[in-house]
């Protein structure tokens, strides 16, 4: 299968029942959509104003959780914009109107908010749940098509989802409607994240399984504590002790440490196959601390992994010594180990 189109990833197999007619109808449509969907966002972002901002101050000050709700397609967008509030710092779910009838408005507490999406604002699930949010006496933010409807006069807050059609041919499968929706719901949460001064390192924390999470949380520590690998010689000992430490550590260098077991050198293989280049004698027999790197660099445990990484790339180090506040030697961290995390 050759693909024909990169660009959108339609392919083609040769012949068939997919002609360059039928594929080229296909692009033309694919691009109109996009273009349309895309003006769709655009104008949505000339439109709002103050009662964005006042939903924004809402869930800001919201002392609860935002509980988002919705139906059918709308329902679905709903599941995502709760979701990205949840990972960007506002505390979010979804409960499905419908759902809600049944005992499951139970979860809506005093404190909490109801962000309610939905283009009629009509829908039968939707009706039957505003009395009940009512009694309940929490506000409403709605995101809808029908600022005429009854979820828009029960609202605390509308945003009105305005849009000429829907993409579809018919104006009738949501489209353009839940694209825009979707946008909207980003361009809450992210202003929210701002609002909060919601950080990298926040994200991280409610992210620990995620590439960022562990790019901002794993120290040398965590990793140094996993591989256990912490070859240690005196300054006494000779060359050939060092290589048998390295040896059977498979790290590749050993930490060098003075009387006092604060560290004050060390070795690495690299430095090794340096000096038998340069066919020095009996160089391991020779006393460590004639061969040994001095004063090398080293972290902390508490160091970041990444920041660990970005240092070894820059002084194209595969490896180093890491020491606890006394200059003691902890253990190696490596570069692999680095790259085995993820990080």
């Amino acid at each position: 299968m050759v693909c024909g189109f990169s660009g959108l990833g339609i392919c083609r197999a040769g012949g068939g029942i997919f002609g360059d007619k039928n594929i080229f109808m296909s692009l033309k449509k694919a691009k109109e959509v996009l273009k349309q969907e895309a003006r769709a966002i655009k104008k949505m972002s000339g439109r709002i104003g103050k009662s964005f901002e006042n939903a924004v101050e809402m869930i800001a000050s919201c002392e609860g959780k935002a509980v988002v709700m919705g139906v059918g397609k709308s329902g679905l967008i709903g599941k995502k914009i709760a979701a990205t509030l949840s990972s960007t710092g506002t505390p979010a779910l979804f409960l499905h109107a419908g759902e809600s009838l049944h005992g499951d408005l139970g979860v809506i507490g005093k404190k909490d908010i109801v962000l309610i999406f939905s283009m009629s604002g009509s829908t039968e699930e939707i009706a039957s749940v505003l009395p009940a949010l009512k009694r309940l006496e929490v506000p409403i933010i709605a995101f809808t098509g029908n600022c005429a409807s009854l979820l828009a006069g029960s609202s605390a807050e509308l945003i009105h989802i305005e849009i000429e059609r829907e993409a579809c041919p018919m104006n009738l499968v949501p489209t353009t409607s839940t694209t825009v929706m979707l946008a909207v719901g980003d361009a809450l949460a992210l202003s929210l994240l701002e609002k909060k001064g919601f950080n990298p390192e926040n994200f991280a924390s409610l992210h620990p399984g995620g590439a960022l999470g562990r790019k901002l949380l794993t120290t040398v520590g965590d990793i140094i504590s996993r591989t256990g690998v912490n070859p240690v010689v005196a300054e006494t000992d000779t060359v050939k002790d060092a290589l048998l430490k390295m040896t059977a550590s498979r790290v590749g260098a050993a930490s060098v440490i003075d009387s006092s077991g604060r560290l004050c050198g060390y070795f690495t293989d690299g430095d090794l196959r340096r000096r038998l280049q340069q066919h020095e004698k009996n160089i391991m027999t020779r006393n460590i601390k004639e061969v040994m790197t001095e004063n090398p660099s080293s972290v902390g445990p508490a160091t970041l992994a990444i920041e660990a990484k970005e240092i070894m790339q820059e002084k194209n180090f595969d490896n180093m010594p890491v020491v606890n506040s006394k200059e003691e030697p902890l253990g190696i961290i490596d570069e692999r180990d680095i790259i085995r995390e993820g990080i």
